[in-house]
């Protein structure tokens, strides 16, 4: 059986198949969170997307903003990335510290990718390594992971993804452990030009509260909002820096 690591850009391929097969929705994603930014900085035009995967919401983000650039720690997203969006900067970075020769109007870090932080203190570094790329004024936008309170013990997901080429399965376990949730996930990937691979991949997330959210973004200098429901299930913190 593989692993992420031996499947290596496979991964990356199969992230896009499956959340194409769920049908999310990165073009009304982008629009609101430009204008949540907008409402906040009106002439905001540049923005930086951390976590930001194979380039989903920059895609549509370089329709709202001059100047766009991602920040991600996968090489093989980044390659992704770079195949769909041609002149687009994704630069390779660890959320927790990163320091580009730049600053931006907005930054962003989208799809509950913060979850993947470990503790309050990784909370507090990342916040910190954002704002220090911040504009005066600038926004920040979070999709956090669940808070404890909603967490599903025990969660099971399933994806079937079907071409005429291709049928991907994705299932996935969480249970918790303390404040952290192992998601266990299965991949089998059945091709006719390959035949059959299957993996598996885990994912250790962080069940921070909504009161760690906020103090993290307070200690980093920014006023700090939250915004439930719309299209996002876990919701919208908002951050302006003060």
């Amino acid at each position: 059986m593989e692993t992420e690591d031996t499947y290596g850009s496979g991964l990356a391929e199969l992230y896009e198949l499956i959340y194409a097969g769920r049908g999310k929705d990165y073009p009304a994603e982008s629009a609101a969170v430009t204008d949540l930014v907008r409402s906040r900085k009106p002439e905001a035009s540049s923005l930086l997307d951390v976590a930001c995967g194979t380039g989903g919401h920059l895609a549509f983000f370089r329709e709202y903003f001059d100047g766009i650039e991602g920040l991600e720690l996968s090489e093989h997203m980044i390659a992704k990335a770079a195949t769909g969006l041609p002149g687009v900067r994704v630069n390779r970075g660890d959320m927790r510290d990163f320091a580009l020769d730049r600053t931006f109007d907005a930054v962003v870090c989208m799809f509950s990718s913060i979850g993947y932080l470990e503790s309050p203190d990784e909370l507090d570094r990342t916040l910190k390594s954002v704002v220090r790329h911040l504009n005066p004024g600038g926004v920040v936008v979070i999709e956090p992971w669940y808070f404890p309170e909603a967490f599903l013990p025990g969660y099971i997901a399933e994806d079937v993804v079907r071409t005429d080429e291709r049928v991907t399965v994705r299932v996935s376990h969480s249970a918790r452990e303390g404040d952290h949730v192992p998601i266990v996930v299965h991949y089998i990937d059945a091709r006719k030009d390959a035949g059959i691979a299957h993996f598996t991949d885990v994912h250790r997330m962080a069940l921070f509260t909504r009161e760690q959210y906020e103090a993290a973004f307070r200690r980093a200098g920014c006023a700090v909002e939250y915004i439930a429901g719309g299209l996002f299930g876990c919701g919208l913190f908002v951050g302006v820096l003060t």
